[in-house]
């Protein structure tokens, strides 16, 4: 009976071990909380993600002018898309909504105000991707650059966002 048990276990163990070789990795900031946050870093990444997806859109484009040729390499194009619009998604959603947009008490008045703006310019952001993930329309990669500055004004300030941009 030991003896199945323990092969038992080890086909348990066996098929963790490949499971976990084959699962993919997702880099976010913890939620300890740790205290070490690098806001101007995740804002730099958010805007190279639009870029990737813009050039990704960009191609994907081009290629299916002759889809039949370029069926490998729009494939690539249109996962490469999807998983910087993911990403994208992954910084607003678990770095900003749950680690740094800190709630506001509804009679707040102005703190109330820019915590609303916050969210709405985020969820706003998260839609803008989901409709990037969807198409090869660059309006939407136009709006997710657009809410992006205005989430930066609204979170960093006009002046640390204006100081970033001159660097």
């Amino acid at each position: 009976m030991k003896g199945r048990i323990r092969t038992g276990m080890l086909a348990g163990l066996a098929a963790l071990v490949l499971l976990a070789s084959v699962t993919p990795v997702v880099f976010s900031h913890c939620e300890i909380p740790c205290g070490i946050y690098g806001d101007p870093a995740r804002l730099d990444l958010l805007a190279e993600h639009i870029k990737t997806i813009e050039k990704s859109m960009k191609q994907i484009s081009m290629l299916s002018e002759d889809g039949a040729e370029n069926a490998n390499q729009l494939v690539r194009w249109i996962n490469n898309k999807e998983q910087h619009a993911n990403a994208f998604t992954e910084i607003v959603t678990q770095y900003f909504m749950t680690q740094r947009i800190k709630p506001a008490a509804k009679g707040s008045g102005a703190a109330y105000e820019a915590y609303v703006n916050k969210l709405t310019l985020l969820h706003r952001m998260m839609v803008a991707s989901m409709k990037c993930k969807q198409t090869t329309d660059l309006e939407h990669v136009a709006t997710l650059r657009s809410l992006l500055a205005e989430f930066r004004t609204a979170y960093l300030g006009p002046k640390a966002a204006h100081a970033h941009h001159t660097h």
